[in-house]
């Protein structure tokens, strides 16, 4: 089973979410190639993209099938996008639509804040900051349903529908394979919310740029510290590295999705984006034997992920 999807690629869209025309493409693509941009994601993905760390990453995988770490009936994406040269590196799986677990919770957030800056009657006060940081830092499930049923009362009364409304209103091209259809079931097993690695690349590039309203907020709720898969215990990070993300985790799904920032040896920033996603799917039978592999798993890819940057920008 080859991990690539040569068909997912979506070229005529930047990873802004802002439609581009074919000849503008076209244009970015030739500039691209004589090295004149280092924007968005999308102007370099066809032409640009770092070939060889993508087959690395899709090596390590074949790897783990073979030994049985990642199972025939589970299928991954991998995403990495460097902000310091504006190339995506990796793109695997990216446009395929998967379980989104509680990757969606920031997704939850950014709705109502685009309420908030569309009404003076919507408010980000205390309480409110209080339920958003329980739900990125802790993954509260209630408090993700509470701020669903704030956004829906703010909009048409539609529960979840409402957030992925708001969402497709103000960015449809971010949010292009994100589906939220239903608040967090007592216990946990979140199923039918869906979005795509690429759909996250673009979110995380989005507010790393200050292109959606509350990025900065955003950014500090990710930033919180938290139990993530992509740089705690990575064996190649010596050190504690800046990491914004949401980990996903189901009996079915095993996800993490963030931006890494460190420092080259002058001490100037890099920063890039790591996204893993593993589905399976039927439940798995030990929870917690099978979301502790599978974490490990993309430890793995971020460690790979890791060295390869390291070795790029001279990183400490």
């Amino acid at each position: 089973m080859y991990e690539f999807a040569d068909g997912g690629e979506q070229p005529a869209a930047d990873d802004n979410g802002f439609f581009i025309d074919r000849r503008n493409f076209l244009a970015a693509l030739a500039a691209t190639s004589a090295g004149l941009l280092g924007g968005s994601p999308s102007f370099v993905e066809a032409a640009a993209r770092d070939h060889s760390l993508n087959h690395q990453v899709n090596d390590l995988v074949q790897r783990l099938r073979r030994k049985g770490i990642v199972q025939p009936n589970e299928q991954t994406s991998w995403s990495v996008y460097d902000f310091s040269t504006g190339k995506k590196l990796v793109a695997i799986n990216e446009d395929v639509q998967r379980q989104a677990a509680s990757m969606i919770k920031p997704f939850v957030a950014q709705a109502y804040f685009y309420q908030v800056t569309r009404s003076s009657r919507v408010r980000y006060n205390d309480d409110v900051r209080h339920h958003m940081e329980r739900m990125i830092q802790r993954s509260s499930n209630s408090a993700t349903n509470w701020l669903i049923d704030r956004v829906s009362a703010n909009r048409g009364r539609r529960g979840p529908r409402d957030v992925e409304a708001e969402l497709k209103q103000h960015a449809p091209g971010i949010f292009r394979q994100t589906r939220i259809i239903e608040k967090i079931p007592p216990g946990g097993g979140t199923y039918a919310n869906k979005a795509s690695a690429h759909d996250y690349s673009r979110f995380l590039y989005a507010i790393w740029n200050d292109r959606l309203p509350y990025s900065a907020e955003l950014r500090r709720l990710m930033c919180l510290p938290n139990n993530d898969r992509i740089v705690t215990r990575v064996s190649a990070i010596s050190h504690p590295l800046q990491v914004c993300d949401k980990t996903g985790s189901t009996a079915k799904l095993c996800g993490n999705m963030g931006i890494i920032e460190a420092r080259d040896r002058r001490g100037r920033k890099h920063a890039y984006t790591m996204i893993g996603i593993i589905e399976r799917p039927s439940r798995a039978q030990n929870y917690t034997q099978w979301i502790r592999s599978r974490g490990d798993v993309i430890r793995q890819v971020s460690n790979l992920v890791y060295l390869h940057m390291k070795d790029r920008h001279g990183l400490v």
